[in-house]
């Protein structure tokens, strides 16, 4: 993919690191003269613009970009950068650093945002999934917020040990997605049976996580959520 970063950073330089070893072509735009260090990156395009301004958004062509990431510290500017992103080039995929927690609310389709990723959100979630068994965990909010990424352990006396995944009644807008097993990724086929201490992990809208607990077996949400192993 051709991935457009605003902001060169500490994060910005990381996440386009990473990009690039994927094999995506990566473009770096940095609004601070001192901080534009192509050998720093070098296998990206680097360009010297404020990415809040039109104009240099044009001149970096931005309209042949497939995943805008607004990865600056300062939320204002991720804001603005997602919002013409997505009006005057309408790039597919634009995700966006949340800096200040309390200015996650605004992240959203709105604003052009399709994810929003709040590192303390993320934190806290991540060390909920580690330490929690039956319950639903919500990993990530996708695609403007319409869905949602959540995680399930399976107790080791679940009932729905040596049953066929699809033996399960998930709801409608729930997708299981993968099940992680011993430090094997298993994508799930209708006749694989689910084993005590399973992570499951679905793709689900907020409106059936109820239901989808009762599918699984874990009542309601209080209750539940007993220390891991």
């Amino acid at each position: 993919m051709r991935i457009a970063i605003a902001g060169a950073g500490a994060v910005g330089r990381a996440i386009a690191g990473e990009l690039l070893i994927s094999g995506h072509s990566v473009m770096l735009i940095e609004r601070k003269a001192s901080a534009v260090t192509p050998e720093a990156i070098p296998g990206a395009r680097w360009v010297h613009a404020d990415a809040c301004e039109l104009g240099r958004l044009e001149e970096a062509e931005l309209q042949n970009i497939d995943v805008m990431i607004a990865a600056t510290g300062d939320d204002k500017a991720n804001l603005v950068t997602s919002l013409l992103a997505k009006i005057e080039f309408a790039v597919q995929r634009v995700v966006a650093r949340v800096n200040d927690p309390r200015n996650e609310w605004l992240f959203d389709e709105s604003w052009g945002v399709d994810v929003a990723v709040s590192t303390p959100q993320m934190l806290a979630s991540l060390v909920e999934e580690a330490v929690t068994v039956g319950d639903l965990v919500r990993l990530m909010t996708l695609r403007q917020g319409s869905a949602n990424l959540v995680e399930v352990t399976l107790p080791d006396d679940t009932p729905l040990a040596g049953k066929p995944v699809r033996r399960i009644p998930l709801p409608r807008d729930a997708a299981l997605v993968t099940i992680l097993r011993g430090g094997r990724v298993i994508v799930p086929e209708p006749d694989d049976p689910l084993e005590g201490s399973d992570e499951l992990l679905f793709v689900t809208t907020d409106g059936v996580e109820d239901a989808l607990r009762q599918a699984l077996g874990l009542g309601s949400p209080e209750g539940y959520g007993s220390p891991a192993r």
